[in-house]
């Protein structure tokens, strides 16, 4: 049986062979392309990665993650944030209908992925790069040589440093589906972080004033249909480094989140986006808002597309100190985790790898 079939290398062999898939720079499509049947041995994860309950206990069946309807808001706005406050301290990550946002243009985006990633090799490997620097850059596994396990995922990844990106620097066949999209993502940001902010119990613009979510990366990504997804995954449990995220997936499926100790699926809706709650607003917050673990399953069918947008602090404020937030810290409590910038939490997360743990225990008092 497949599910049986387990990887024996070295270390050695094994590191020497995320060098030799890297240096193809034509990512997981590329060996798919290539007509395998069964999946190389360096994307074979452990049995406890990929078990669908990983924690003996009660199952819960109907588990669903909360849907949120924006649709005239302002006219029930105590409403709405209550429902993101629930979301955000049980969940850490609820589905956004009725955003603003036409469908026509999440669905544009989508394709303009699609697009991207199903050109010839030869194109796509100018765009290959690691540099963290690089604005526009196309690449598989960002952790390659941290894992221990490779992941069957390709992406493409644009960083609007302060929330701007030149748009001759975007791959021409995705420009226009990029620019559309982004613009109203950013606005939509600015929104989330209006209704998080009252969900906190503080001031409207607090997070705003925060300056913490001016920088956006778009990755976009794409999960090929797999041989043998029973023993891979496209996304290993991890939560985000960001405060914020707001993901465009597909109608095909595989995200999964982590409540109550199982795996729950993020079903598929048309015109629906996904907002969750990153490590750094956890942070902030001092735990009053969850940042949820989350992976995506490999499977047999595909590709799957889908394009997760992480909203950071400004450049200017990449050496900040961020803090437990004064008003959300008890006299009983106190703080839960010292202050940490930007950019010393991104080394950290960087350093550790996608490796099933979170970060924010290294931040703890």
């Amino acid at each position: 049986m497949a599910s049986m079939r387990l990887a024996h290398v070295d270390s050695q062999d094994f590191n020497r062979a995320k060098a030799e898939f890297d240096q193809t720079k034509a990512g997981v499509k590329g060996i798919l392309d290539s007509g395998i049947l069964k999946i190389p041995n360096i994307f074979i994860h452990p049995p406890e990665n990929l078990l669908n309950n990983p924690f003996p206990g009660e199952y819960s069946p109907n588990l669903q993650v909360p849907m949120i309807d924006l649709e005239g808001f302002e006219g029930g706005k105590e409403v709405k944030i209550s429902e993101i406050r629930k979301a955000s301290e049980e969940w850490g990550i609820f589905q956004l209908v009725n955003h603003g946002i036409p469908v026509s243009v999440l669905d544009e985006m989508i394709k303009g992925v699609q697009v991207f990633h199903e050109q010839p090799k030869e194109v796509k490997m100018k765009w290959y790069s690691r540099e963290h620097k690089q604005q526009v850059k196309f690449y598989s596994n960002g952790d390659l040589y941290e894992s221990k396990a490779v992941n069957w995922r390709d992406s493409v990844s644009c960083h609007y440093a302060d929330g701007a990106l030149d748009p001759n620097a975007l791959p021409l066949v995705s420009r226009r589906a990029i620019q559309n999209y982004m613009e109203r993502i950013i606005n939509l940001k600015n929104t989330l972080a209006e209704l998080l902010s009252e969900a906190l119990g503080l001031d409207t613009n607090y997070l705003e004033s925060m300056d913490c979510m001016k920088t956006a990366t778009l990755v976009c990504h794409y999960y090929p249909s797999c041989p043998e997804p029973d023993l891979t995954l496209g996304a290993t449990k991890h939560s985000d480094p960001s405060f914020l995220t707001i993901l465009l997936q597909d109608g095909i499926g595989g995200l999964q989140v982590l409540q109550r100790n199982q795996w729950v699926d993020v079903k598929p809706v048309k015109g629906a986006l996904i907002v969750n709650i990153g490590d750094l607003l956890q942070l902030v917050s001092n735990d009053k808002f969850k940042s949820v673990e989350h992976r995506v399953l490999a499977a047999p069918i595909g590709p799957r597309i889908s394009a997760a947008c992480f909203f950071y602090p400004s450049t200017a404020n990449n050496s900040k100190p961020y803090g437990p937030i004064k008003e959300l810290v008890t006299d009983e409590g106190g703080p839960i985790y010292r202050e940490t910038d930007h950019k010393e939490f991104m080394s950290y997360y960087r350093l550790k790898g996608l490796d099933g743990t979170s970060s924010l225990s290294y931040f703890k008092l």
